[in-house]
């Protein structure tokens, strides 16, 4: 009866996981050439998955372009600014600064699509907000001393690249949400998207500028987590949703999937050893509470 709720409350699971996983090798190689192999491997992925299944006729000429941008916002400049966001906030200031993508995507919607905006959705997303700065500024206690609560380098970055993701997110979703609504096959869809995102990312590797380049050296064990990280992230994880998207209330399936940040913080006390901080726990509450109001209006 519950077979669809549990595949958007797995899916959220999936993606509090490899924000784990991730941290590791991300601040490892450094943001960009993370992101640059973790897209190529997602992409071989994906590729060999359409292949198999013959998906690539649901795509036609006429929408490869809208793809193809949103690729490039939303994946590209939307993946690159959230491991980015990751090396200096930590996975779970970044989980909650990405989580603004859903209200973001209801406010572009409205200006952009005329679609409606009522009076529980307003408030939803003013609960969301306040979720996220109560989890920013009030969810980490002094005693907590792991690496994954010390932020590098000023707030205010750090937050803006935050936010930069989830718009950049929401943009690239809105982009291709007329395509999906055709009927394209999701998986080849993701894949055309996620190759841009690739494509991208390797020309931005071959630029002479310090930044771009590996933080460190690759090593097995790494390359395994980016490569489990893509595969539970955007393989496992996008299947699980969209399945729970076939046969499930569209506002409980998102509601569920939101709930990413609340997720992430028994993960993180198991891995880290420390209680999250109240604030974090009611922040991430707030997420949840004001995606519920979005989401089933």
């Amino acid at each position: 009866m519950f077979l669809y709720e549990a595949a958007a409350l797995g899916a959220a699971a999936l993606w509090a996981l490899t924000g784990l996983l991730s941290t590791g090798p991300a601040q490892h190689l450094g943001a960009i050439t993370f992101n640059c192999t973790r897209m190529v491997l997602v992409a071989l992925m994906l590729s060999i998955w359409v292949f198999l299944t013959t998906g690539w006729g649901s795509i036609d000429e006429t929408q490869m372009l809208p793809l193809i941008l949103s690729g490039f916002v939303g994946i590209f400049l939307g993946d690159t600014a959230l491991f980015l966001t990751l090396n200096r906030m930590g996975p779970r200031r970044t989980a909650m600064l990405f989580s603004l993508n859903a209200p973001m995507s209801a406010i572009l919607g409205w200006l952009l699509l005329n679609e409606d905006l009522n009076a529980s959705q307003m408030v939803g997303i003013g609960l969301t907000f306040l979720g996220v700065l109560l989890a920013i500024r009030f969810g980490k206690r002094k005693s907590q001393l792991h690496k994954w609560e010390n932020i590098k380098g000023p707030v205010w970055i750090g937050v803006l690249l935050g936010l930069a993701a989830a718009l950049s997110q929401s943009i690239g979703s809105l982009i291709a949400r007329p395509i999906m609504e055709t009927g394209a096959d999701p998986v080849a869809a993701s894949s055309i998207r996620v190759g841009v995102a690739a494509l991208g990312l390797l020309l931005l590797t071959r630029l002479p500028v310090r930044w771009v380049k590996p933080a460190g050296d690759f090593t097995l064990p790494v390359v395994g987590l980016i490569a489990i990280s893509g595969l539970l992230g955007m393989g496992l994880g996008m299947t699980l949703i969209l399945f729970a998207l076939s046969g499930g209330e569209v506002g409980i399936v998102a509601t569920l999937s939101a709930t990413t940040p609340v997720l992430l913080l028994p993960m993180m006390w198991w891995r880290t050893k420390e209680a999250p901080a109240l604030g974090a726990w009611v922040g991430a509450a707030g997420v949840v509470a004001g995606s519920a109001l979005l989401f089933a209006s």
